[in-house]
């Protein structure tokens, strides 16, 4: 699964806003909108973070 979806779903299910998950993972709100409106693509120091996150999260249920 692309890590964008993966990324989506967590927040939705979790109830978590871009704004939310934007400070959490230390980008502007305005990327995050980016990657969940396809604009733009997660770099791979982002990617790793996002894969980071969604660890730590899924550690955490």
């Amino acid at each position: 699964m692309d890590i964008i979806k993966k990324l989506e779903l967590y927040r939705l299910e979790n109830k978590v806003t871009q704004e939310e998950l934007a400070e959490e993972l230390g980008v502007a709100f305005s990327t995050v909108n980016r990657w969940f409106n396809g604009r733009t693509v997660p770099s791979k120091i982002q990617q790793y973070q996002i894969e980071k996150y969604l660890k730590k999260r899924a550690r955490k249920s």
